[in-house]
């Protein structure tokens, strides 16, 4: 009897996840502008709805070169939002106001709005003194310390967290490596994966790498057998032609898409167990370490600052003899 119970458990639990609600990605961003400023203004919040409760925020090229992309998960009692982007909010830019009208109403007044973040660069957490003042809003500072504690994840970064919006659930995992309060989400209700900077068709770029590396691993662990119907990250920084577009560049004609896979999730532990530790391309992705190829560069320019220096000290000596 306790088989055949356990048995029908699994069987829920794979039909389940085999059913993720199906959504469209089917939608062209703005390719910005060589110069913003003579170019024809451009919306400067695209905004993509992917199913009837999620949707796809990206702030234009022209309003900031990271170009973030911010998603909005609506449940029946809560919504989520995953970042609050690179510009702080205005009437100009009306972030905040565009999110409200996307959330229900209940019991006359609109659903509770909880805001987290992948991580706590800034082109991420721009916004958020704008969204914490809004009423029935909460903002969860994107530091660790805030972090375990309005998660619940004590032995951060092991655990999973998981926040009930209503008849959907967001699994919430640490992810250290690019940033320190790194957070991915898994979405039950799409089988989306939110990747934020760990993981996007672009740089990957490398703080701690160790911890990016076990990172990694925790993340193939907890997928498991879960189905990914894509793997969403915070920004899109490659051409249709699989090519980097130049660091700060607000123009990016023929932008290959958003959407990476469960492959590339699993690929991305052999891909850091390889990487030679300051710059290696992959498939759909690039995985750098700016600092140390900055202190790599700046050693460099040291080397050939004394190189000169004592070629031209050399050639006054010869002269003085």
């Amino acid at each position: 009897m306790k088989k055949a119970i356990a048995i029908g458990l699994l069987l829920l639990v794979a039909r389940a996840w085999g059913d993720p609600v199906p959504g469209s990605l089917d939608v062209h961003w703005d390719e910005g502008a060589e110069d913003c400023k003579k170019a024809a203004p451009q919306p400067l919040l695209q905004v993509h709805q992917y199913e009837p409760q999620t949707y796809i925020i990206r702030q234009s090229l022209c309003s900031n070169f990271e170009a973030p992309l911010l998603y909005l998960l609506i449940g029946t009692d809560e919504a989520l939002l995953i970042d609050t982007g690179a510009v702080e909010d205005s009437p100009h830019m009306a972030l905040t106001s565009t999110i409200l009208n996307l959330l229900p109403i209940r019991d006359e007044v609109k659903i509770p709005l909880l805001v987290l973040h992948t991580h706590g660069h800034h082109d991420h957490r721009a916004a958020d003194a704008q969204f914490a003042a809004l009423s029935g809003a909460k903002v969860v500072p994107p530091e660790v310390a805030d972090l375990r504690t309005a998660l619940s994840l004590p032995q951060w970064p092991e655990g999973v967290a998981h926040i009930a919006l209503g008849d959907r659930t967001v699994d919430v995992i640490a992810a250290p490596g690019h940033q320190p309060a790194h957070l991915i989400f898994y979405d039950d209700r799409t089988a989306l994966l939110f990747t934020g900077d760990f993981l996007l068709p672009g740089r990957l770029m490398v703080d701690d790498l160790d911890a990016y590396r076990a990172s990694a691993a925790r993340l193939v662990k907890f997928l498991g057998d879960r189905p990914v119907t894509h793997v969403l990250g915070a920004h899109i920084e490659l051409d249709t032609a699989g090519e980097l577009f130049p660091s700060g560049s607000q123009h990016h004609p023929n932008e290959r898409a958003l959407a990476l896979d469960k492959a590339d999730v699993l690929a991305l532990p052999a891909a850091l167990a390889d990487f030679n530790g300051f710059y290696s391309r992959y498939d759909h992705f690039v995985v750098t370490n700016p600092k140390r190829n900055l202190l790599t560069l700046v050693a460099g320019v040291v080397v050939v600052l004394i190189a000169i220096v004592w070629g031209w000290r050399r050639m006054r000596r010869r002269k003085a003899s």
